[in-house]
């Protein structure tokens, strides 16, 4: 966003400022304190951006009303701290993201261009496990069409990873290949461990809440490794 730059320019020299009068006591509070409010408006107006939420359902989130939501994103008023953490939580992004300077706008283009690319990578890993899973079966690709119903041409578009499977069909085609759908799984890199992250929590919360409860605790971590060996 164009004002934030200006915004955080100015903010840094404020700050600068602000150690400078630490030695001669003179300091504009005022001004400080302004440009906070006007930066931490660009971030949750960014921060809502980003999460495709709209001005009325944030503010409906947190009992506020439209116009005050408003005049934080214009920098004229500031949330609480648990109204903040509230909106953090509802758009998805750290509570320190709104201590920082840095907005989400430039992060989410680079973030396009890598989504881009991993997805492309992804299609032709999942069609050369296809491929091999099925050559391990001594099927042919004639044998898959036969038994998914899936027309020939898009079975090897498929396996060359020109087009992307779609997941009603993954199950059938894992199926006629004797192999799991998780089998196609990411399992390395940022995203692997990331979704391998979210299934051992699920599995965690699914737990009852006093083995949660002692899980959690620091001081039975010497218990559970006892118990792990």
């Amino acid at each position: 966003m164009s004002d934030f730059g200006d915004i955080s320019k100015r903010f840094k020299k404020a700050r600068a400022s602000e150690d400078d009068a630490q030695e001669d006591r003179l300091f504009d509070y005022e001004e400080s304190y302004r440009l906070r409010a006007k930066m931490l408006g660009v971030l949750i107006r960014d921060a809502r951006a980003s999460a495709a939420r709209t001005v009325q359902e944030c503010a409906r989130l947190l009992g506020v009303s439209v116009e005050t939501f408003e005049s934080w994103e214009f920098g004229d008023d500031v949330p609480s701290l648990p109204q903040l953490e509230l909106l953090a939580y509802y758009l998805g992004v750290h509570i320190s993201h709104f201590w920082g300077v840095n907005t989400l706008e430039g992060a989410r283009i680079e973030r396009i261009d890598t989504q881009t690319q991993y997805t492309e990578l992804r299609d032709r890993m999942i069609g050369a496990l296809l491929q091999q899973a099925r050559e391990e079966q001594s099927l042919s690709q004639e044998d898959v069409a036969d038994h998914s119903g899936i027309p020939l041409e898009v079975i090897q578009q498929y396996e060359l990873g020109e087009v992307s499977i779609p997941m009603h069909h993954l199950p059938t085609l894992a199926n006629i290949v004797n192999r799991n759908p998780d089998y196609f799984l990411e399992t390395s890199g940022y995203v692997g461990t990331l979704l391998k992250i979210y299934e051992e929590w699920k599995r965690f919360t699914d737990l009852d809440p006093d083995i949660r409860a002692f899980a959690a605790n620091p001081s039975n971590v010497a218990f559970i490794k006892i118990a792990m060996t």
